[in-house]
């Protein structure tokens, strides 16, 4: 079976684990995706992330799930921009999660960036997801 959507595969993967209070996730491995747990770990919402290679040319990605007092670390994470609709935001319109609270992650010219760093770069891009 083939994923359409990876990145939201990997967001699912995230959700579910942290409902089922996992210590870690694995998923398969693409840039995009280690681009993405990059911003994450960055903004500290994942303890961090180890490629494993498997066989042949295969390769998984394994999260370290974060939590504060047994509560997830991410209480809300959600895919903006799909496969069937793309979603982009110019400097001006980059959206505020939660009144500043939580994150978007952007693929932006200059990489995979959180809307804290895209804003200090003075960049936009394709809103990707929204995490709190």
């Amino acid at each position: 079976m083939s994923i359409t959507d990876t990145l939201g595969d990997m967001l699912t993967r995230i959700r579910n684990g942290q409902m089922a209070a996992m210590p870690k996730v694995s998923c398969p491995s693409s840039k995009l995706r280690k681009n993405v747990l990059e911003a994450l770990q960055r903004e500290g919402y994942i303890r961090g992330y180890t490629e494993i290679q498997r066989g042949g040319n295969q390769a998984e990605l394994e999260i370290e799930l974060k939590y504060h007092e047994d509560a997830p670390a991410i209480r809300k994470i959600e895919r903006v921009s799909t496969p069937g609709r793309r979603v982009y935001a110019g400097i001006k319109k980059l959206p505020r999660v939660f009144n500043g609270l939580g994150v978007s992650i952007l693929s932006t010219p200059r990489g995979v960036l959180s809307d804290n760093e895209a804003r200090a770069q003075n960049v936009g891009g394709e809103v990707l997801c929204r995490i709190f």
